[in-house]
């Protein structure tokens, strides 16, 4: 990264990285997509297939960022892929980002979005605090516990749709608006950046908040999203199963433990909803297990 790439990111929370695929690989890469796409609509009213991705109209729309169907496709099509995976320009920019030793969590993902396909509302912007994708810049190194890199395996032009941010709101100190997160209203903050095929964007997931628009072009979308973290972070995959206390521990350790001891015997695994249990201590200095807010209904929390 260059003096004004660093500046850019740390400013905005996303940068996007011209020309990174030439016109060969991202042919190659369509191709490939292409042949996905004509072997899940053989299979796609299979119970067989995890993750089912979202078709229509003929077409994959979107897969399953948990299932990384683009890594494990037969020779040649998975070859695009596993190149993007740690192509140079990724891997140089990402050492900054998020430091030496990052690893892919989950994905890589396709969002193929066709003409009239919804959005989603804008997320993220580190509310709650989540030190797993947050964003710190401490003696002038720059750390981000989750980046998303966005392909680009067609242009995406001003006023098509997809990818949004809010830049800046990595170091927000509020919360977002409701009328905002649900674009009711754009309050002028909204940035939807136009790019051309073979362009790379990278943007802090979780840290940023970001959305999706409603895809406006004739021509489909077609985004393949690496999502990458820190070497400690671990948000999807094995972690989520290995983590509940009977598993990340030996059975005869955790036999007899209270509610509350048990909280505390969860192995390390990012993305908890509301199975976690968290300890509180009450007026008479007792320990006890609370259940945690529920993310989607924090912003009527703090309103009341």
């Amino acid at each position: 990264m260059d003096a004004k790439e660093r500046y850019f990111w740390d400013l905005t929370g996303h940068l996007v990285v011209p020309q990174v695929l030439s016109s060969d690989e991202i042919a190659e890469a369509n191709e490939a997509i292409d042949y996905y796409t004509r072997e899940i609509l053989k299979i796609q009213d299979s119970d067989d297939l995890p993750g089912r991705p979202d078709v229509q109209a003929n077409t994959v729309v979107r897969t399953s960022n948990k299932h990384p169907y683009f890594l494990k496709m037969p020779s040649p099509y998975s070859e695009p892929f596993r190149k993007m995976l740690v192509h140079p320009q990724i891997v140089s920019r990402l050492n900054k980002m998020c430091g030496r030793g990052f690893r892919l969590d989950h994905g890589p993902e396709l969002i193929g979005h066709v003409k009239g396909v919804d959005g989603l509302r804008l997320h993220g912007s580190g509310d709650r605090h989540k030190p797993y994708v947050a964003y710190r810049n401490q003696n002038g190194e720059m750390h981000c516990g989750g980046v998303t890199v966005s392909y680009q395996l067609s242009d995406v032009g001003k006023g098509d749709g997809g990818f949004v941010a809010v830049p800046g709101s990595h170091k927000s100190k509020y919360v977002i608006p409701e009328d905002l997160k649900y674009f009711k209203s754009d309050m002028d903050v909204l940035v939807q950046p136009a790019m051309k095929a073979g362009d790379v964007l990278f943007f802090m997931d979780g840290a940023q908040t970001h959305g999706t628009l409603p895809w406006q072009a004739e021509h489909q979308r077609r985004s393949i999203l690496y999502k990458y973290t820190s070497r400690t972070s671990a948000r999807q995959g094995t972690a989520e199963e290995v983590a509940p206390p009977e598993n990340y521990w030996d059975q005869s350790i955790i036999d007899g433990m209270t509610p509350e001891q048990r909280a505390v015997m969860w192995g390390p695994y990012a993305n908890y909803h509301e199975e976690l249990p968290v300890l509180c201590i009450d007026n008479q200095g007792i320990v006890h297990t609370e259940e945690p807010i529920d993310p989607d209904n924090i912003w009527s929390d703090r309103r009341g």
